[in-house]
């Protein structure tokens, strides 16, 4: 009875310690998988879920909706029924989002689409090709209001005009060439956004 009883506490002994070396396991396992999960990642989940956020961005300002569009190194916030904000990743200072999807982002998804491909660049250069009227924030609480004439690797030129004026140089009052480092958010009508 004595060595039953021996022999019990050493199997209980023993698998308690084997449960602690899974968990641990488990745990590192788990650890070194989300040192693999980029912010990016963590966006196309969001979008995905439809999740509702709130995107602080430098600057200061915030933007709140859902994310309806994720690129190589910008996201698209649905600001309600009349307007779309791009922002650059490099201008976003934090994310805040109910607590479980924030867990639920923690899974990350890699995206294959060519929409989730394309660089700022290449959104800015389409806006300028279909001559889409934007709002420019920049990260120094600028603001200016025409359209994107032409777009490069790290920078845009803005021709400066009133939102509700069509790009004609008549209606043009000056130029700007932006860096994209510069740029907070760029607000695009709903409609216009081709997101």
């Amino acid at each position: 009875m004595r060595w039953d009883r021996l022999f019990d506490d050493l199997e209980a002994q023993a698998s308690a310690e084997w449960e602690a070396e899974r968990a641990a396991l488990a745990s590192e396992s788990e650890r070194v998988r989300l040192s693999r999960v980029s912010l990016r990642d963590r966006l196309l989940v969001l979008r995905d879920a439809q999740a509702q956020v709130r995107v602080q961005l430098s600057g200061g300002a915030g933007v709140e909706g859902r994310i309806v569009a994720v690129g190589a190194d910008w996201l698209a916030v649905d600001r309600g029924p009349s307007s779309v904000s791009i922002v650059p990743l490099g201008g976003v200072t934090g994310l805040r989002m109910a607590h479980a999807d924030l867990l639920h982002s923690a899974s990350g998804r890699v995206g294959q689409a060519l929409r989730e491909r394309m660089d700022l660049g290449f959104l800015l250069r389409d806006l300028a090709r279909r001559r889409v009227p934007v709002l420019v924030e920049l990260v120094a609480d600028d603001a200016l209001t025409g359209t994107v004439d032409r777009a490069g690797a790290d920078h845009f030129d803005l021709a400066i005009h009133d939102l509700d004026v069509p790009r004609h140089p008549s209606a043009v009052t000056g130029f700007r060439m932006v860096p994209f480092g510069a740029l907070a958010q760029l607000v695009v009508a709903a409609g216009d956004a081709g997101l």
